[in-house]
């Protein structure tokens, strides 16, 4: 059977690699996570980077259907105090056009709205609405270079992540300003988050102050990765 109509979550199914995956989410012991985590880490990727489908749209959902009260708020630190018309995204890295973005000049750029689902790893998931500009698009203006494989985030929190480059590309995936049809409030991100159907939640990062595109992974892969949580974190 061709992988590709194998569906992700039933291959995580029949490999086992979800139940190692969720093991390292959390509910495993930390020296189990410290001898396994490094082991199976490789292989997670691997097996995420070639079931995924980069270019494919994931089904979204009915107006209907968004439940707000669902979309539960988790904090990393303090919540940032950012103020938007001083704000700046920062794109660098290794590009032949690095950005200094304000906030007026994201929202001037085409924008999308979607309605997916969002998941987290602490097992509950919330139907949201979500309007912003494509990540790809910006991206793009930045010139990527062509050796280029990953994208890094940082937020003003000190909360930092990095993407696989195709995951950061899909259409799918935004930089959101925009939560169920209003401005998005700044406990879930604003003035700019992640937003993207094809990643778990602690992928998305909140308040997104610099996106970094680079050739080689940092071995600061992300907060939670760093402790041992799966870094590709596909759906």
């Amino acid at each position: 059977m061709n992988l590709h109509y194998i569906q992700r979550r039933q291959f995580l199914k029949i490999s086992g690699l979800s139940s190692i995956s969720l093991l390292l989410g959390g509910c495993g012991t930390q020296a189990f996570e410290d001898i396994v985590g490094p082991l199976s880490e490789p292989l997670n990727r691997k097996v995420g980077e070639l079931i995924f489908q980069p270019q494919k749209p994931v089904p979204e959902f009915a107006l209907s259907q968004v439940k707000p009260e669902e979309l539960i708020i988790n904090t990393f630190r303090n919540t940032p105090i950012i103020d938007p018309d001083k704000y700046r995204l920062i794109i660098d890295g290794e590009v032949n056009n690095p950005l200094s973005l304000s906030l007026a000049e994201i929202q001037n750029l085409p924008r999308k709205s979607m309605i997916i689902r969002h998941v987290c790893v602490e097992g509950w998931a919330a139907i949201v609405q979500w309007g912003g500009v494509c990540l790809r698009e910006i991206i793009a203006l930045a010139e990527p270079q062509a050796n280029v494989q990953f994208a890094y985030f940082k937020s003003a929190d000190g909360y930092y992540e990095s993407w696989d480059i195709a995951s950061a590309l899909h259409p799918q995936t935004l930089l959101a300003y925009e939560k169920n049809g209003e401005i998005l409030p700044v406990e879930n991100g604003a003035p700019l988050r992640l937003a993207s159907p094809v990643k778990l939640g602690y992928k998305q990062s909140k308040w997104v102050t610099r996106i970094s595109l680079l050739s080689s992974l940092s071995p600061f892969k992300g907060y939670w990765e760093d402790q041992g949580y799966d870094w590709f974190a596909g759906l």
